[in-house]
């Protein structure tokens, strides 16, 4: 496999709203990450991935986009992201761009312009449809309720598969294709670096007919997309020196080979969510469920074999915006001594992978879920539909805001924690939502003056990728996958072996003697004693 130097990078997710605020409005902003700028590179990451920062609504967190050329005033100006990428650029950081192409937010120019008219050239870039029975069809929106919703203006229904002021575009129409193609242009001539494509795989629409689920098999990896996203590359990023990486929801394994062979000349890697769903009971994901370790292994291992052999490429990822702090969900966060280990374990695991790996902000302290008591504490429109839907279910308060507490997006959008001060020194004025009130022992500050934070484990696991080449692109061998406490696996480069065996539980374990443990010690966490390995605790040796 050619070594090209972004398959050794790492990248931090920045989601501006919640990660430092200038002004005290109690958002985040763009001068907010420029003054954390010599933090990330302290780090040592590669490109930064800012959620998306264009005018918007904000009915979606910015996920539903007004304008894809204007910067949102929330944020700052277009002086301010220029001055960003300028000064990143001077540190030997990247900016890397959120894109939302399946949809639009129903404020954008195009929307308005295509409810006005049937006649309209705008109402195609939509899916508008008629219909004297309700709904075109029963597709669900992953939102809740049905992916159709009727506008009084156009007198008709259109599609949106998320919430219903996000309309899906349609790619069918050439003129919406090359609509995007000028937006990814005018971007890289801005000077970005990089773009994740958010759900890109959904959009080619099948067709539209009543299915006999929720309707994901008719947009899920549909028809074209493999030609839309060729199509795409060749004509904006796929001649410049620009990293991507898509969005895929409920992908497979095949499609995703498809995806990021670089011969196909579509999209660098991929995210897919498979592995994060081994805590949803029965495939739901608004349950409170115990994860399963042999699943968890069982998924990541297929996708980690599959991908390398078929010459594609991961991304690889235990948090984003989208889901719980992974301390919270798959390590301890109610015992200090565990949270530091089982995080520096996960963490460990995950980035000894083979693929791109992805740091959220304040995954490299620890941060944790913050068990809001009451719901008014939260603000995203899913985990508000949620809470609705399960106390319609039968669920009382208390159980539905355990749910949350566990699975809710907004676990992950608490701000960022710099330092003991008010709010965690996030902002001067009222926070968006508040902060997680272990703030004051979890923060920047408090990491950066301990040798044996979590924050170190990150800072060297990043170093390992950069000169390790066995790291990035040594083989992938799975090891004990049957064993019920143990996470173990191999990396293999020329001449290099190294042995990953991870302790996934609250439990002393004997190491297995087939495993060929050396003295030979890369990174740790927790100690080997007597040949037992403590609970929460990781070795990685060559051997």
């Amino acid at each position: 496999m050619a070594q090209q130097d972004w398959r050794k990078s790492v990248v931090y997710q920045i989601y501006p709203k919640s990660f430092n605020d200038t002004t005290g409005d109690g958002h985040g902003d763009l001068r907010g990450i420029i003054e954390k700028l010599d933090y990330l590179q302290f780090l040592g990451v590669d490109y930064l991935w800012l959620t998306p920062i264009y005018d918007s609504p904000m009915n979606d967190n910015g996920y539903d986009i007004r304008d894809y050329y204007k910067v949102n005033p929330a944020f700052g100006s277009e002086s301010d992201l220029r001055e960003l990428i300028t000064k990143a650029h001077d540190k030997g950081l990247k900016i890397m761009l959120d894109i939302v192409f399946n949809h639009t937010s129903t404020e954008h120019k195009w929307f308005q312009e295509a409810r006005q008219s049937a006649e309209s050239p705008y109402r195609d870039y939509y899916f508008f449809k008629t219909s004297e029975n309700g709904p075109p069809t029963n597709w669900l929106s992953k939102f809740g309720g049905n992916a159709w919703a009727f506008d009084d203006e156009a007198n008709a229904y259109y599609l949106h598969l998320f919430d219903k002021t996000q309309a899906d575009l349609n790619w069918d129409n050439e003129a919406v294709r090359h609509a995007l193609y000028d937006i990814v242009n005018y971007w890289i001539e801005f000077g970005v670096d990089g773009f994740r494509f958010d759900v890109i795989n959904l959009i080619s629409k099948g067709k539209f007919e009543h299915s006999p689920a929720i309707g994901k098999e008719y947009y899920t990896d549909g028809p074209r997309v493999h030609e839309f996203l060729h199509e795409m590359n060749q004509r904006t990023f796929g001649h410049h020196d620009i990293m991507t990486v898509g969005e895929m929801s409920s992908t497979t394994l095949e499609h995703c080979i498809r995806y990021t062979k670089p011969e196909r000349q579509e999209l660098h890697s991929v995210f897919n969510f498979h592995h994060l769903k081994v805590d949803y009971r029965d495939g739901e994901k608004w349950t409170n469920q115990t994860f399963d370790l042999h699943q968890l292994k069982e998924i990541l291992m297929r996708w980690q074999t599959g991908i390398y052999e078929g010459g594609g490429w991961n991304a690889i990822f235990w948090c984003n915006h989208d889901q719980p702090r992974v301390v919270s969900r798959f390590g301890v966060d109610d015992n200090e001594v565990m949270r530091k280990r089982s995080a520096k374990t996960l963490a460990i695991v995950l980035h000894l992978l083979q693929g791109t790996p992805y740091i959220y902000q304040g995954e490299e302290i620890g941060m944790t879920n913050p068990y809001f008591n009451t719901i008014d504490q939260y603000r995203d429109v899913e985990s508000l539909n949620a809470y609705e839907a399960l106390r319609t279910q039968g669920e009382t308060k208390e159980e539905a805001l355990n749910i949350l507490g566990q699975k809710s997006r907004d676990n992950s959008r608490t701000p960022m924690q710099w330092n003991q001060e008010q709010h965690g020194g996030f902002t001067t004025g009222t926070p968006w939502i508040d902060v997680a009130p272990n703030y004051k022992h979890i923060n920047v500050e408090a990491a950066i003056q301990d040798p044996d934070s979590i924050l170190y484990t990150y800072k060297k696991l990043i170093q390992l990728r950069h000169d390790e080449d066995i790291v990035t692109y040594g083989a992938i061998v799975p090891r004990c996958m049957d064993h019920p406490q143990l996470f173990v696996y191999e990396r293999q480069y020329k001449e290099v072996r190294w042995l990953i065996v991870a302790n996934m539980t609250h439990e002393t374990v004997k190491i297995p003697e087939t495993l060929e443990m050396s003295d030979d010690v890369v990174i740790q966490s927790g100690d080997v004693h007597d040949g037992y390995l403590e609970p929460y605790a990781a070795r990685v040796t060559v051997i």
